[in-house]
């Protein structure tokens, strides 16, 4: 939906609990409303979401129903009147406009939550490590793959928190080093925004756009694990676009994936961009653990390069450069001033001149 987004626009959308990264997009597609048919705050644990939406003046009707998410159908006009919205046609669907005053009161209550759903996050951890163990000795069944990894770098690109920033920090890193690029899912888009082609697309291929399944990368399809009914749903949209891929099944996150064949496949050294770590990013994505993600990193070890908030760390040097900088010219403003003002240093000067002069003709 974000992709076919014009400014202005309506976006409707079905997002419980709405994350940052779903924000954002909305925020950048710079849509004129937000209506969502879900509890943006359910209580579970403070989300950021809502609050990017207000901070941007974006006006936000919350919990207006599924009801109205079905009967409303895209390409419809609608207005607000009041807490409810109109549609064209006759459709009059009542929600919540949300205010900073009542968002910061849900985050409230949710925060009250917050130890009762780590509790449950702990548990179910401790619960798939049994599960799961295999991630840490049982080598994946790779496809064949035409792009080499022997002794190369292999970037690693999510679309999590910060990862546009983050990537944008690692041009130069890009440039001399020419890593294997690995885009999972809607990474790919993001790395096509900067100009650079990912060389294989991992994912369910629920997030990626068609125009990033076609830039020419292999692309590897996870499916659910060997033995699981549910195959990988994700094949069917490949073929539906006549293109070819192969499939990968193993548990786990596709970012744990795309690691776990970055090590396997021999890489050197293995960097990721916008992965997710943090108990606020598990609980956006709806992960009920991280038992995955823990043994992935534990088995790949110091070969990992988490370059995830980069861009934070350099945006403050960089002001400390620059704090640095004017400083110094501060500090030898009068010592300029002296020079130019006193016959002896404007003789000092002309002998500097002369001297440049002498030694670059």
């Amino acid at each position: 939906m974000m992709r076919r987004l014009r400014p202005g626009d309506i976006a409707l959308i079905n997002h419980a609990d709405l994350d940052t990264i779903a924000a954002r997009g909305l925020i950048e597609a710079n849509v004129g409303m937000v209506i969502n048919a879900a509890k943006s705050v359910t209580g579970r644990y403070p989300n950021k979401g809502p609050a990017l939406l207000l901070g941007a003046n974006i006006p936000f009707l919350d919990r207006i129903g599924e009801e109205a998410f079905d009967a409303i159908q895209e390409g419809d006009s609608a207005w607000l009147e009041g807490e409810s919205l109109q549609v064209s046609g006759g459709g009059l669907f009542s929600g919540e406009l949300l205010t900073r005053e009542q968002l910061e009161k849900q985050l409230a209550d949710a925060s009250r939550n917050l130890n009762l759903e780590l509790d449950q996050f702990a548990r179910n951890t401790l619960d798939f490590l049994t599960e799961e163990k295999g991630i840490l000795f049982d080598p994946l069944q790779i496809p064949p793959l035409k792009t080499k990894f022997e002794g190369r770098h292999v970037l690693i690109v999510v679309r999590g928190e910060g990862y546009k920033e983050d990537l944008s920090l690692l041009r130069d890193y890009l440039r001399d080093v020419r890593p294997v690029i690995i885009a999972v899912d809607g990474g790919a888009d993001a790395l096509l925004e900067i100009r650079l082609r990912p060389d294989i697309i991992l994912g369910d291929m629920d997030s990626v756009s068609d125009k990033a399944l076609r830039c020419g990368a292999e692309i590897v399809v996870h499916g659910y694990k060997r033995g699981d009914d549910r195959g990988a749903p994700g094949l069917q949209r490949i073929q539906d676009l006549g293109l070819s891929a192969q499939t990968l099944h193993a548990a786990g996150t596709s970012e744990d994936i795309a690691m776990l064949l970055a090590d396997e496949m021999g890489a050197r050294a293995i960097v990721a961009v916008g992965t997710h770590f943090s108990l606020e990013e598990f609980l956006d994505k709806g992960r009920r653990g991280m038992a995955s993600t823990f043994l992935t990193r534990l088995r790949i070890g110091s070969k990992l390069v988490d370059a995830k908030g980069v861009s934070r760390l350099m945006t403050g040097t960089r002001m400390k450069l620059r704090e640095i900088g004017l400083l110094v010219l501060a500090a030898l403003s009068p010592i300029i001033a002296v020079l130019l003002i006193s016959p002896g240093g404007r003789n000092v000067i002309r002998t500097i001149t002369v001297w440049l002069n002498w030694k670059f003709r």
